[in-house]
């Protein structure tokens, strides 16, 4: 359902003046020979058949033989050939556009410039032109190609761009679709001749290969934030969306002020965020010399960080928290960023406390409480290649468990993953299609498991590919059908096809979870490549209920990324998910109404899309950060941090545990999940109370923590054994969940997150917010 709120004068004209204006989509790609134009024509094809006027112009497929077949029987008008410097270049003919006035035309090259006595300088000029027209154009571009990011691609990988486009070129678009690839295919198709080396010949470094990726999937997550805060504003939607962080930073004009911008910085790059900083002024009074002095200082900061600054007014210390969380509610803030107070217990009696307040105000929003280690460690912050502890030891004899370890790594299958925002956005096609080309290539593939849920384009993709019969599993008198693996490892193909890796087994199967088979695929030197959607990673299972309002059952644990060969994310906007969705190309028809109503509402999608991309993003800059590259997209993070995470028996406590894998994993840091058992031995525990745990351990396990349960004798020294325990376990963060006590149980039993904060103030400590979804209203 659209948004009620009435339209402003200004935007129906713009929806008038849009009915007389072609449509624009842009295909980006992180480098050449990435598959945009390839996706172009292809989409040409499919528009041709569904009777829409397509023609070509000025497009260069580099006689790369897949490239070539999709350019089928297109129609093309001749471009204008001239040479630049020896080199041949192709200019769009306007005026034979104008009088063949085609409903869409395909041309490549968005940053192309023209030759000097044409009517326009650059291909975007006339792109806009042709718009104008009612000429609706699918135009490709490379992420490095774009203002802003060229800068950042050359700092990174040294290369060279000749020409550009303005950095707000997307946002004249309809609709962008990243076509993400990774280094590993980039590097096979230049090795297999099917490109051409030019003078940017750095560019086809592995690494920097990765890098541009890395770019071009950051660009298009922020394009898709903004396009999600738009629809969430035109719906009357507050709070976080679930999809991306936004830190702010709370602090004063005083010497630490630049220490909480700093870890701020750095949490808001590690995690994708956006940084916002506040401080409070009286406005009535004028600033100290001293003041004024970290005033200028703190501006100066913030804008190198690239945050925003803002003031706000200072009435009284009791209106800060108030103040503070309107602010951050506005604002789509997810976590607030502040220092310790240095208050006693007696000083928060009396003069109120921020910090406490602000736990009793805030909902779905995190807090942070940073640690002045300043007098203890300084201000120094680490780059994010650490020095290799390789290099020292690369004489040093392997042991017989390296050994076998380094031996099972090579006789190991490659492993390769399709991930999407969402069913329907073409995994299993682009599965079965790289399957072909691998078959035409003499590699024998057969298909292992595929669902093509009726798909006819997916059906169609089959093509030549073998597939494996399932095995047959009776369960409660019903006959049903699993993967036979057994039967797979028998045949030993080269590489097997497997859908839906998050698929789970029918009871009584070999293994609980299809990637459990995968495994053990692999492990019998079988190459996999499999499909998955963002949706079923286990540390993303509570952003993805924030976003749609599902909880996902079937789940895979994030090692299972890692353990990847390759991913490559395939990405598709919204707008066209759901057409597709109305053409009864993913569910059937029957169905369409009510999944456009709930799982493929705009919103979620648009969310969903960001996630993933975001996702896949941070999975790239993993793999660059283990070649020990000396830059990194998401800045530094501190040596040797250690996550605490304390549970209780709660349903929150799952929520706890994946927020302390996800910081852990972002910050290369050991992390340990502690449960404190109170009262009676633990050999009496109640069954209810010892599965509860268990599965809180296999959780913790499964996304490689450590589970360790404490005893105490009163709840009243949870927290005492708590904050020993973390001294004792070395760690810089503390990751707890917001009390739910009520006043008079506060006074009772008093507060253990209370009092672990006062007992913590030398270490970080993150008190996550339990998501209630109907404040998000």
């Amino acid at each position: 359902m659209e948004g009620f709120k009435r339209k402003t004068p200004e935007e129906i004209l713009h929806s008038i003046s849009k009915l007389h204006r072609g449509r624009l989509k842009i295909y980006i790609g992180p480098v050449s020979g990435s598959g945009k134009t390839y996706h172009m024509l292809r989409e040409g094809n499919t528009l041709k058949q569904q009777g829409i006027d397509v023609v070509i112009c000025a497009v260069s497929t580099l006689q790369r033989p897949e490239t070539v077949e999709q350019l089928g029987d297109l129609e093309r008008v001749p471009s204008i050939h001239w040479f630049n410097h020896g080199v041949e270049m192709k200019d769009l003919n306007l005026d034979a556009l104008l009088e063949r006035n085609p409903e869409v035309v395909l041309v490549d090259g968005l940053a192309h410039h023209n030759r000097p006595e044409a009517r326009f300088s650059t291909r975007l000029e006339d792109i806009k032109f042709l718009l104008s027209h009612d000429i609706s154009v699918i135009t490709t571009v490379n992420v490095y190609e774009l203002e802003g990011y060229t800068e950042i691609a050359h700092k990174l990988t040294g290369i060279e761009v000749e020409h550009t486009v303005p950095a707000d070129t997307l946002e004249i678009a309809d609709e962008v679709r990243l076509i993400d690839v990774t280094p590993e295919t980039v590097l096979n198709r230049l090795a297999e001749g099917h490109l051409k080396v030019n003078k940017d010949a750095s560019v086809f470094k592995r690494g920097n290969l990765g890098v541009l990726r890395e770019l071009a999937l950051r660009l298009v997550a922020e394009d898709v934030n903004e396009s999600l805060m738009e629809h969430r504003e035109e719906m009357g939607l507050v709070g976080p969306s679930g999809a991306a962080e936004r830190i702010l930073v709370s602090t004063q004009y005083h010497w630490n002020g630049s220490i909480y911008v700093r870890r701020g910085q750095q949490i808001a790059k590690r995690l994708n965020g956006e940084l916002m900083v506040v401080t409070f002024c009286n406005f009535k009074k004028t600033l100290t010399k001293e003041e004024a002095t970290f005033r200028r200082s703190m501006i100066k900061l913030v804008e190198k960080v690239q945050g925003e600054f803002e003031e706000l007014p200072f009435q009284n210390r009791r209106c800060i928290s108030n103040t503070l969380v309107q602010y951050a509610t506005r604002h789509h803030v997810t976590r607030i960023v502040m220092g310790h107070t240095k208050h006693t217990r007696w000083q928060e009696f009396w003069q109120g406390s921020i910090v406490n307040d602000l736990l009793k105000a805030t909902k779905n929003i995190d807090l942070f409480l940073v640690a002045d280690r300043a007098e203890h460690e300084g201000e120094r912050v680490l780059p994010a290649n650490l020095s290799s502890k390789k290099e020292n030891h690369k004489y040093r004899r392997l042991s017989e468990q390296e050994v076998a370890e380094k031996i099972g790594k090579i006789k190991r299958g490659k492993f390769k993953v399709y991930i999407g925002a969402a069913p329907g956005v073409g995994k299993t096609y682009m599965m079965l299609r790289e399957g072909n080309d691998h078959l035409k290539k003499g590699i024998d593939v057969q298909i292992g498991l595929l669902e093509t849920h009726n798909r006819k384009e997916t059906i169609a993709q089959v093509g030549s590919l073998e597939i494996i019969p399932r095995q047959q599993v009776k369960y409660q008198n019903v006959t049903l059908e699993e993967m036979d693996t057994d039967a797979i490892i028998r045949r030993c193909p080269e590489v097997v096809l497997v859908d839906e890796l998050a698929h789970t087994n029918v009871p009584g199967s070999q293994y609980k979870k299809r990637y459990e088979d995968v495994l053990k695929i692999l492990d019998a030197g079988i190459s996999v490549i499999t499909t998955v959607n963002v949706q079923h990673l286990e540390s993303l299972n509570d952003a993805v209920e924030q976003i749609t309002g599902i909880r996902v059952r079937e789940t895979v644990p994030d090692s299972i990324l890692r353990l990847a060969d390759e991913v490559q994310l395939i990405d598709v906007a919204p707008e066209a998910l759901q057409q597709r969705m109305r053409e009864g190309k993913i569910y059937a028809m029957a169905k369409v109404d009510q999944a456009l109503n709930h799982f493929f509402k705009t919103g979620n999608l648009i969310a969903l899309r960001e996630l993933a991309l975001r996702e896949i993003a941070d999975d790239v800059d993993e793999r660059l950060e283990s070649l020990e590259r000396k830059n990194s997209l998401r800045g530094p993070w501190r040596r040797k941090e250690v996550i605490f995470v304390c549970v209780n028996s709660t349903p929150h406590a799952e929520r706890l545990i994946r927020r302390g894998f996800r910081t852990a994993y972002r910050l290369k840091a050991a992390w340990y999940v502690n449960y404190v058992h109170t009262g009676t031995a633990w050999t009496v525990l109640s069954d209810e109370l010892k599965t509860r745990l268990e599965a809180l351990e296999r959780l913790t396990v499964r996304l490689g923590g450590k589970f360790v349960v404490h005893d105490c004798p009163t709840p009243k020294d949870i927290a005492a054994v708590l904050s020993a325990k973390a001294i004792e376990a070395g760690a810089t963060q503390l990751v707890i969940g917001q009390s739910k006590q009520t006043l008079w149980e506060e006074l009772l039993h008093g507060s253990v997150v209370k009092q672990l904060i006062r007992q913590s103030r030398h270490m970080d400590v993150l008190i996550v917010a339990d998501f209630d979804p109907n404040l998000a209203l």
